[in-house]
């Protein structure tokens, strides 16, 4: 469950598709996106799980930049590309979580 250090008001920037218009809901409007920055800035399991993905990010590049792949090397791509992916699927599960709480 998510949990704010501080009333989700105060975390909204002003001007965004974070507040609430006249008679909507809060974050009706919000992207893809803005989600995500916001649940970086709220949610320590998510920026944990952005930064592991990141990482593996730069891993894999490092990899592809490489004219010839050992058979070790495609052997790690392969891993790091389904860690990537378990992460991603990872933090989908939670900007899912999220919108139903406060969307629905």
């Amino acid at each position: 469950m998510l949990q704010f250090d501080q009333p989700t008001e105060q975390l909204i920037p002003k001007n965004s598709a974070w507040q609430a218009h006249k008679g909507e809901p809060a974050l009706m409007e919000n992207t893809q996106e803005e989600l995500k920055a916001h649940l970086m800035q709220t949610d320590d399991e998510f920026r944990r799980l952005a930064e592991e993905h990141s990482q593996l990010h730069k891993q894999l590049e490092a990899l592809e930049a490489k004219s010839h792949l050992t058979s070790e090397e495609e052997m790690e791509e392969h891993r790091l590309k389904k860690l990537k992916l378990r992460l991603k699927d990872q933090m989908n599960g939670i900007i899912s979580r999220y919108r139903a709480q406060h969307v629905a």
